[in-house]
């Protein structure tokens, strides 16, 4: 199947506010402020993909940001280093981010819901169990890359497991989704049935890892669906989103 990539290009209302959530260039955040919807949901706290190179960032989440808000909630995208073989950067910014944005941005019930796409996925992942944000209501992985040993295995993205770790998979249990305890808050993993670039095994073997998740598989998506507003497979997100903000 192609993947429709277009999404990563798309232009996107501009984000309504700049944040900062620490000293570096990449400590930097987007924000959507929603309407009055919002101020009694969950702010929305959406973690990129890009498999964790450096040459993706957070600028490709702005359609469905934009989406997200126009569905009433207060959206905030944040950035983190990603710098190949150094994973510990990339997690303590994600759990920076996570501690500091609820309070720099009004106009949510205090509570946090966090989506991630791709190896951003992973990242939400793996933060729900080891860096949760204050009252945080659910995560919601998107074709997440949820098993880094698999992930290696299956030679994902010419080696990007091995990239982003700097060793062998199998040392870094500690950043291993699938082989940590269970989050505490409700998970939901949403997965295209035909995605090629992360296959949907991964989100599988966690749902068995983490039996209190949720795996719902989108029949006809690719990888990029689940966060294309414009694919058949929107619908589904939102209504998982909605879900854990209830």
């Amino acid at each position: 199947m192609t993947e429709d990539r277009s999404v990563l290009s798309r232009s996107a209302t501009v984000p309504d506010l700049a944040l900062r959530y620490g000293p570096r260039p990449e400590h930097v955040a987007d924000a959507w402020c929603g309407d009055a919807r919002a101020a009694v949901r969950p702010l929305v706290v959406i973690v990129h993909g890009g498999f964790w190179r450096p040459e993706y960032d957070r600028a490709h989440t702005r359609p469905m940001a934009a989406a997200i808000r126009d569905a009433g909630w207060t959206v905030v995208s944040i950035e983190y280093r990603r710098v190949p073989g150094d994973p510990d950067a990339t997690v303590r910014d994600v759990a920076e981010a996570l501690a500091v944005m609820p309070g720099e941005l009004g106009g949510h019930d205090g509570r946090v819901i966090t989506v991630g796409h791709s190896a951003g996925g992973h990242l939400v992942l793996w933060a729900a169990i080891a860096a949760p944000a204050p009252q945080q209501a659910g995560t919601l992985a998107l074709g997440p890359v949820a098993d880094l040993r698999l992930a290696q295995e299956l030679g994902l993205d010419g080696g990007a497991v091995v990239d982003f770790l700097g060793a062998d998979a199998s040392t870094r249990g500690d950043l291993d989704p699938v082989r940590l305890p269970a989050p505490t808050s409700p998970t939901v993993l949403v997965h295209g049935v035909r995605d090629a670039i992360v296959p949907i095994t991964l989100a599988e073997a966690y749902a068995v890892a983490q039996p209190g998740s949720r795996l719902v598989a989108v029949p006809g998506a690719a990888h990029y669906a689940v966060i294309d507003p414009l694919s058949a497979a929107w619908p589904t997100v939102l209504a998982e989103l909605s879900r854990l903000g209830d």
